[in-house]
């Protein structure tokens, strides 16, 4: 099931809505969504690594318009929909303790989280409820999701093909691998 899903995943990325599909991930994961774009954009790129650049661009655009949506929910939003979400991952009874700290880090849990593999969905959503201010969350958030999209599409471009060939070859080790940083990264904020 994993080849064919991977297959598929490749086969897609030649499709006319591989940047559409990518756009959407993006957008969402950054205010509800848990899994990552870089589920799409791995093999995008690999698929086609002329286009590397342009995917980075279309997922850093799209999952920073998802964070503003996320900051939203945060600063509008929190009692009909934030809450749930904090809910959701059992964080709604120690959101005002997270508060408290992320007022003083900010910008330094924008990037962060946004590079990382811990869940910017959290922090964006911390960010409008805090008040971090709109200039220093879009420009942290910008700085977080380019950097992390770009140096993703840049090893992809440079050293595709053996990377093609090691995660084709390994296909269930890098899924393993995946899974438990996606894992880890949901761990460190205490979300599981």
């Amino acid at each position: 099931m994993l080849r064919r899903l991977y297959n598929w995943t490749i086969s897609s990325a030649q499709s006319p809505y591989a940047l559409w599909v990518l756009a959407f991930v993006s957008f969402i994961e950054s205010s509800f969504f848990p899994i990552p774009p870089d589920v799409l954009m791995i093999p995008m790129i690999i698929a086609r690594p002329s286009r590397a650049f342009l995917i980075a661009a279309v997922a850093t655009v799209a999952s920073v318009a998802g964070g503003l949506f996320g900051y939203y929910i945060g600063a509008v939003l929190m009692e009909t929909i934030g809450q749930p979400i904090l809910a959701l991952y059992g964080k709604d009874a120690s959101f005002a303790e997270m508060s408290a700290v992320f007022n003083e880090y900010g910008a330094w849990a924008v990037v962060v989280a946004g590079v990382t593999f811990l869940p910017f969905k959290v922090i964006t959503i911390a960010s409008g409820v805090t008040g971090l201010p709109l200039s220093v969350f879009i420009v942290s958030s910008i700085f977080a999701r380019a950097l992390r999209f770009f140096l993703v599409a840049a090893l992809l471009w440079k050293f595709g093909a053996p990377i093609r060939d090691f995660i084709e070859r390994r296909l269930g080790l890098v899924f393993i691998v995946f899974c438990v940083l996606l894992i880890a990264g949901f761990a460190m904020i205490g979300l599981l």
